[in-house]
């Protein structure tokens, strides 16, 4: 039996969790690879696990071979067309082999590509995921594309998606202690710690109180 279903659901960002580790991007590929040829798979689902075998070999530094999966999935667009999903995936994964190749340029045309498929698809977790990548490439408005995902944040109940504003208040935090105002700083490690604790890993947590006691002594602060 062939997977031939081209409708379905978005895959959720649990089912992408239980397969990645970040900290062993080749094993995250063979259990994606695994999950991307499944025959229970809808179409458009198998499209969505290939982008993340082409995040995990990127994550690996083979970014022609991640092209190459992408470039199939890109095909795959252009023969049925009707999974924005995949669209928003394609994009964002697309965007971060050129954030990592330095092409800044081309990864916000594509972050932001990708931005748009996922806001009309109402697909928040990879909107803000969008975003958050889009303040890494165009480093000049960081500051705003983070403080335009915060929003986003603030109109979602998910947990899992609330997550993100760990990273991204962690992320404004410090560029506001680069930019020389670390006073400014602090109400966003504070905020980075009370949502790491409310939706966080322990790891998260950590960090976050890592970062926080960093901004606390560079001005003076005492710890509570």
């Amino acid at each position: 039996m062939l997977c031939v279903s081209i409708e379905g659901m978005a895959l959720t960002q649990h089912q992408l969790d239980a397969e990645w580790d970040f900290d062993d991007a080749a094993a995250s590929e063979r259990r994606l690879r695994d999950r991307a040829g499944e025959l229970l798979n809808t179409a458009a689902e198998a499209q969505e696990w290939r982008t993340q075998v082409a995040r995990a070999l990127g994550l690996q530094g083979r970014i022609r071979e991640a092209d190459a999966v992408l470039d199939d999935v890109h095909e795959w667009l252009g023969e049925f067309g009707a999974a924005p999903e995949v669209a928003a995936r394609l994009e964002l994964e697309r965007g971060r082999l050129r954030t990592s190749g330095g092409d800044t340029a081309e990864a916000q045309e594509l972050f932001l590509a990708a931005i748009d498929a996922a806001r009309e698809a109402d697909l928040r977790f990879l909107l803000v995921d969008a975003l958050h990548m889009l303040a890494i490439a165009d480093a000049a408005h960081a500051r705003e594309w983070t403080r335009v995902a915060l929003l986003e944040l603030d109109a979602d109940s998910d947990a899992r998606t609330r997550r993100w504003e760990v990273s991204l208040r962690n992320n404004l935090g410090w560029a506001l202690v680069d930019a020389g105002d670390p006073r400014a700083a602090l109400p966003e490690f504070e905020a980075a710690v009370e949502s790491a604790r409310l939706f966080g890993t322990p790891q998260q947590v950590a960090q976050a109180e890592q970062a926080l006691a960093e901004c606390r002594g560079l001005i003076g602060s005492p710890n509570d």
